[in-house]
């Protein structure tokens, strides 16, 4: 269901650590990592991530916080949002 899916989005000077720091903080909030892209353009480091939190005893506001938290200890641009809002963000 995509209630319980979100999209994660990091964006920032590539450097090493950053996936290790995010999935660290999606597995101590008990989120399941469904899919992820990451490139390095020019320089950039841009990753995309799947998850689903239905097994996870936080609240979404909760696992948000903390990933900002970390996107920001990074030095990262990152959003997070449920998937149902997302995807209907992007349909025309």
């Amino acid at each position: 269901m995509d209630e319980n899916k979100i999209i994660v989005t990091i964006s920032g000077k590539d450097g090493i650590g950053i996936v290790a720091e995010i999935a660290t903080v999606l597995a101590k909030y008990g989120v399941n990592i469904e899919d992820i892209r990451q490139t390095i353009m020019q320089g950039c480091f841009m990753m995309f991530l799947l998850g689903d939190i239905s097994k996870s005893k936080y609240t979404f506001k909760e696992i948000k916080e903390s990933l900002t938290q970390s996107g920001t200890k990074l030095g990262m641009e990152i959003w997070i949002q449920k998937k149902e809002i997302f995807d209907k963000m992007h349909t025309i």
